[in-house]
């Protein structure tokens, strides 16, 4: 199907999650750290569909 990611909390002091990009993705479009993601999100069907760009 795709890949699997675990989400964790951003910081104690925040509400926001992190995850991790799974490598094949990195190296797929060559993402480095630093890299900015904008980030699209929609409802269909009862499930969230989010697109990703590198910016």
């Amino acid at each position: 199907m795709g890949e699997t990611t675990t989400l964790t909390k951003a910081s104690t002091k925040s509400e926001s999650l992190r995850t991790t990009v799974p490598a094949g993705i990195v190296k797929q479009f060559s993402l480095k750290e630093g890299d900015k993601l904008d980030w699209m999100l929609k409802a269909e069907d009862g499930k969230i569909i989010i697109v990703i760009k590198p910016k």
